[in-house]
């Protein structure tokens, strides 16, 4: 895919955590590493929302990290020269700037037409653990959104793991990542995310995953729908890459290369079939209307 360059004014920053974590961040994990550290998309918000029965809400994971042991958020941000000293850093940053900037002013522009306000995220790269308005962050935890704070979270070396270990390579196959993840920030700006929210706070277990599926085949289709925008960018083999990657992290594949028997009621990103079908959904229509995931079955 054939992207240009960032805008400059970007909200970038790192918000890799200077120390180690206690008590608190750690917590976040709890045994569930091999799975948060398989599946992207909203990798910290699965997380989240396990989490939500207990702890109440999106916006209030942040506070089961509190107290002395957790680290110090220290989040560089862009200021003076702009973006570029952060995004410059690696290849890895300086296309993950590009997808992110090019998403940004693509749903900026599809708020503009339908009349909404929009409101852009940010983008925070980490290396190896950091810390959000959401409580910690990992690297085995893959990319998530934090609505707490409106920032995309991102350690760059999942981008290895997705390419090694889920044989998902290629540059469109890591423009879905930021591409889904952005769509998580469009699912806050217009209170669907709120809506999930309330539904795992006070429904079942079952009625809570079965509300995150559909919260995340939306985004999904929302990355397609970003996609389609830029069709004119498309190169030969972009489509192939995201149906691959979105087959390799569904729910049932993960489960299945996990050894175990896939269990639909604990599904909470949709099954292979399913992330594929939404995100070439959003890729045929390039309508955000599209993307209901909340009425029927999906």
């Amino acid at each position: 895919m054939r992207l240009d360059d960032y805008d400059n004014d970007i909200d970038v920053g790192d918000a890799t955590s200077r120390g180690g974590f206690g008590g608190g961040g750690g917590g976040l994990l709890f045994g569930l590493l091999p799975l948060i550290g398989s599946r992207f998309g909203c990798g910290g918000i699965v997380v989240v929302l396990l989490l939500l029965a207990v702890f109440g809400g999106l916006g209030n994971l942040g506070s089961i990290v509190g107290g002395g042991n957790a680290p110090t958020r220290q989040t560089e941000r862009t200021a003076g020269g702009g973006a570029r000293g952060i995004c410059e850093a690696s290849p890895e940053r300086r296309t993950t700037c590009q997808a992110f900037s090019n998403a940004e002013n693509t749903w900026e522009a599809l708020f503009a037409r339908s009349g909404r306000q929009f409101r852009a995220p940010g983008l925070r790269f980490f290396s190896g653990q950091g810390q959000s308005g959401c409580g910690a962050a990992q690297a085995a935890m893959g990319p998530f959104y934090c609505p707490t704070d409106s920032d995309i979270y991102l350690d760059t070396s999942f981008f290895d793991e997705l390419s090694r270990r889920f044989g998902a390579p290629g540059d469109f196959a890591q423009y879905y990542v930021v591409a889904h993840e952005f769509g998580h920030h469009i699912q806050h700006l217009l209170g669907t995310s709120d809506d999930v929210s309330r539904i795992q706070r006070s429904g079942s277990e079952r009625e809570g995953n079965a509300a995150s599926v559909k919260l995340e085949l939306q985004a999904d289709c929302y990355a397609g729908v970003w996609a389609a925008q830029n069709r004119d960018r498309l190169e030969p083999g972009d489509i192939e890459e995201g149906m691959r990657a979105a087959q390799a992290i569904g729910d049932d594949t993960l489960q299945r290369e996990s050894g175990r028997a896939p269990v639909p009621d604990s599904f909470t990103h949709g099954t292979s079939a399913q992330r594929q079908f939404w995100l070439r959904r959003g890729m045929e229509t390039g309508d955000p209307a599209q993307c209901d995931t909340f009425s029927g079955a999906v």
